[in-house]
């Protein structure tokens, strides 16, 4: 059997109004609100749209995606 699909939430939930995507999961707000009803397949599309986002977001947002002085 397969397990269910967990959500990608990390506890940032935090909209960036120009993309609509949270910053912490990078799911719109209508996919926040839907997740607990989707099937589990239309949440692994959800998934599989994600690592995209991140990457667009953060070439939107270069200052919020590197590291601040002194980490490593």
């Amino acid at each position: 059997m397969i397990s269910p699909v967990p959500s990608p939430c990390v506890n940032i939930c935090q909209m960036d109004t120009p993309s609509g995507w949270c910053t912490g999961c990078m799911r719109t707000l209508d996919e926040i609100t839907a997740w607990s009803r989707l099937a589990d397949d239309a949440k692994r599309a959800v998934w599989a749209q994600l690592p995209l986002r991140r990457v667009a977001w953060q070439r939107q947002h270069p200052r919020a995606a590197a590291p601040a002085k002194g980490d490593a």
